[in-house]
């Protein structure tokens, strides 16, 4: 467990975790403060969107401390649209070094996308095309994140609707040179590799070889739907249902591949209570622990 500190400013901060935890976390959604607080759950760790808890104070940022005290914590940025060629946000990475720098998290992680096109932002995490140009470019943002916060971070794989025609490279491909060239970490995402496996036509266990092992640090786990577009169907990934069989099995075989990492169970949509999602972590337990052991 981390050790709070009162800094001379009168704000906690915390150290990092000297372990990773095992056990499988949750996201940290306003929902559940409360409920979090009060009922102290036995899950591993919480991981919460950066930017909910940029602002300096307020009722948001006083519940990140007060958990923050009781549970390891991993910070998710949603909102640096690394892929895009606007220009980094400075105001976006100096509140996010703020927040590292008080809460030091076990874990920092953002996407393998871009969200932003001359300043305007889209409400979507976007596939970038697979490209050696893109490659370059990317691995120079992140490189420059990981400078300015001084800290390594993980790149997320993202779902996806569409292929770029002109790609040269797999989205593996790609996610294993950035993590050689920037040196950052790989936040695997289950349920997007399934979702993307199966609106595009690949094996997702075969995508799954072609990553380091050792760049691996992270797992999501989430729920999607079935949607007809014209005439085909397609997976959504909406993170509002329960982890469906298909990704458990891609879950197990991703343990047996990298071994255990810290898990999350996300739910972003149609929020149950918290007493669905604690349970939906002890089955990434149960489910991590019986493939590590047949790994082993």
């Amino acid at each position: 467990m981390s050790v709070a500190r009162t800094p001379v400013d009168g704000s906690t901060s915390y150290s990092v975790a000297a372990d990773l935890p095992l056990r499988a976390g949750i996201g940290l959604r306003a929902q559940h403060h409360s409920d979090l607080l009060r009922e102290r759950p036995a899950v591993g760790w919480i991981e919460a969107h950066s930017e909910n808890y940029f602002a300096a104070g307020g009722v948001q940022r006083r519940y990140l401390e007060q958990l923050r005290a009781i549970y390891p914590l991993s910070l998710h940025g949603v909102g640096l649209s690394l892929g895009s060629i606007d220009p980094l946000s400075q105001t976006h990475l100096q509140q996010l070094q703020h927040l590292v720098r008080q809460f030091a998290p076990m874990l920092l992680s953002e996407h393998l996308s871009w969200s932003s096109v001359d300043g305007r932002f889209t409400n979507d995490l976007l596939p970038l095309p697979y490209t050696e140009e893109a490659l370059r470019h990317m691995a120079a943002r992140v490189s420059h994140v990981q400078e300015s916060l001084g800290r390594q971070i993980l790149i997320e794989n993202v779902s996806s609707y569409l292929q770029f025609p002109h790609s040269t490279l797999s989205e593996w491909e790609f996610l294993a040179e950035l993590a050689h060239e920037s040196g950052c970490g790989i936040l695997l995402d289950v349920n997007n590799v399934y979702v993307s496996s199966q609106n595009h036509g690949f094996d997702p266990k075969t995508s799954l070889l072609s990553l380091p092992r050792a760049a691996v640090k992270e797992m999501h786990l989430a729920g999607h739907i079935a949607r007809q577009v014209g005439n085909r169907q397609m997976l959504i990934d909406t993170h509002n249902q329960h982890v469906c069989e298909a990704v458990w099995d891609l879950y197990g075989f991703a343990v047996r591949l990298f071994g255990r990492v810290p898990t999350l169970i996300e739910w972003d949509a149609d929020i149950p209570p918290l007493g669905v999602l604690v349970a939906e972590a002890q089955e990434a337990d149960l489910r991590a622990e019986f493939n590590h052991v047949v790994a082993a």
